[in-house]
């Protein structure tokens, strides 16, 4: 579904990744790890048109997407939810969720269906739809990040630190529902510090260190692996 084919990527002069490839298949459930300032943002945001390679290539579908505008990726069902979840502080959820749907064809003549999807998944924002945005709370707000992002139908969602700033019982209830998302045949690229939480839940992972990736695998042998567990886990 998705390939990256020995990307480098650079700020100004200053090289961020290097030769990197990965590949996420429908249906999975993927997972990027490494410490703060890896190089994991880096690649979403690489993916979704933000910032362009240097060198090497990214295919979506069969498709090479890394010339194509970031309205035009997400329009092929490449949609993210940022580091800071970025709403729009003064406008409703219900507001903020229809921006999800609003600029793409398919998507906006299903958004009724949508909501009510993201409505099911997270019961409380239908209580809180009239409410602004910004007054909501950080595990709240993330509800609403993510929802907005399922309300373009997305063929890959991928999420930057969705846990980040959340207390533990939301980081639980947020990556429970990830789960349900990708039960529900929504493939998913997940870059995320909680290593624990993120090895345990992925089909694969990659492992990425000073913007290379070091290792690769199934979620839970990575999760048992010598170096992560001292790099990582603390163990």
């Amino acid at each position: 579904m998705l390939r990256l084919k020995e990307i480098d990527v650079y700020y100004g002069n200053i090289q961020a990744i290097w030769e990197v490839s990965l590949k996420v298949e429908e249906g999975e459930l993927i997972s990027i790890v490494g410490s703060n300032g890896a190089g994991k943002s880096t690649i979403l945001r690489t993916i979704s048109g933000l910032i362009k390679p240097k060198r090497g290539s990214i295919e979506f579908n069969g498709k090479r997407i890394d010339p194509f505008s970031p309205d035009e990726i997400v329009r092929l069902g490449v949609s993210m939810v940022p580091e800071g979840r970025e709403l729009f502080p003064r406008m409703s959820v219900h507001e903020n969720l229809e921006l999800g749907a609003a600029y793409i064809g398919e998507a906006y003549q299903q958004t009724d269906q949508s909501l009510s999807w993201v409505y099911t998944l997270f019961p409380v924002l239908r209580e809180r739809s009239g409410q602004l945005s910004g007054t909501l709370s950080g595990g709240e707000q993330q509800m609403v990040a993510i929802g907005r992002a399922l309300m373009s139908r997305p063929k890959i969602l991928m999420l930057d630190e969705p846990s980040l700033g959340l207390a533990p019982l939301m980081v639980v209830e947020v990556f429970r529902t990830l789960v349900q998302i990708n039960q529900e045949k929504v493939t998913i690229l997940l870059v995320e510090q909680n290593v624990r939480h993120s090895l345990r839940m992925a089909y694969r992972a990659y492992v990425l260190e000073n913007g290379r990736i070091v290792m690769e695998g199934p979620g839970r042998e990575l999760l048992d692996n010598k170096h992560v567990k001292e790099a990582y886990l603390g163990l």
